[in-house]
């Protein structure tokens, strides 16, 4: 039965995450979420299907010490089974209004940290305590604002300080694609992936994506990487996106 993990996963693109996962009853889900008093009830329902295999644990991805509490608690929870599936999708974008001329020194350290410090030490602690598989995917969720090439054709430019952050998660997907081969073998592949706009919270008014349709394409894509694929970055689509 294969494990999935899954970051931010009672609302938006994670929430989606975990329904479709949840569609078959051979899935292990660890669907984790930032407080004990988040509401978990769409969460609940959407994993109805497979109940018995899923499992919400708290890991807030900008808090150290809560990243170290819920690998102590999967780890609990798995009983010796390793992660196939990590899907680091926890993240935020909090003053989309900032550009390049206003960012906030505070404002771009909160998003450097959950979007990229979560994910590089969710990954971190989780190897360290041997629960990746040596054949894990690893899917870090970054944004076509975190492209180069794309950005250069948004105008105005737009969402300055999350765009920084996930041009940078897309660098730090580039280190790990090595780094965890060095650890785990050659059958470890991460990747970065582009969910597209989706009709979330966080996607806003204009989002044109709905959420079934960029999950089940990002799944069917996740499911299908091979070795050659490590350290590459992907649209929900299956197709490469520049960097």
């Amino acid at each position: 039965m294969p494990v999935y993990v899954v970051t931010g996963a009672n609302r938006g693109l994670g929430l989606e995450f975990a329904r479709q996962i949840s569609q078959s009853k051979e899935n292990i889900l660890v669907a984790c979420h930032r407080s004990s008093s988040s509401d978990l009830s769409d969460l609940k329902q959407a994993a109805a299907n497979n109940a018995s295999n899923t499992h919400t644990l708290v890991c807030d991805t900008g808090d150290l010490k809560s990243i170290q509490a819920f690998i102590d608690s999967a780890k609990k929870t798995l009983e010796g089974k390793k992660i196939d599936f990590l899907i680091n999708n926890a993240g935020i974008n909090s003053v989309p209004d900032q550009t390049s001329l206003s960012i906030g020194p505070e404002d771009l350290a909160e998003q450097m940290r959950v979007n990229v410090l979560g994910p590089a030490k969710t990954t971190e602690f989780l190897l360290a305590a041997d629960l990746l598989s040596p054949k894990v995917r690893i899917v870090n969720m970054t944004s076509g604002l975190g492209s180069m090439t794309q950005s250069l054709t948004i105008n105005p430019r737009k969402c300055a300080t999350y765009s920084i952050s996930k041009a940078a998660v897309n660098s730090l997907t580039v280190q790990q694609s090595g780094n965890l081969r060095e650890k785990l073998g050659e059958g470890c592949v991460v990747i970065c992936m582009d969910p597209g706009w989706v009709k979330t919270r966080m996607g806003g008014v204009g989002a044109v994506l709905e959420p079934e349709v960029s999950i089940g394409g990002m799944l069917k894509c996740i499911r299908g990487l091979g070795e050659a694929d490590n350290g590459k970055f992907f649209g929900y689509t299956g197709k490469e996106v520049p960097w």
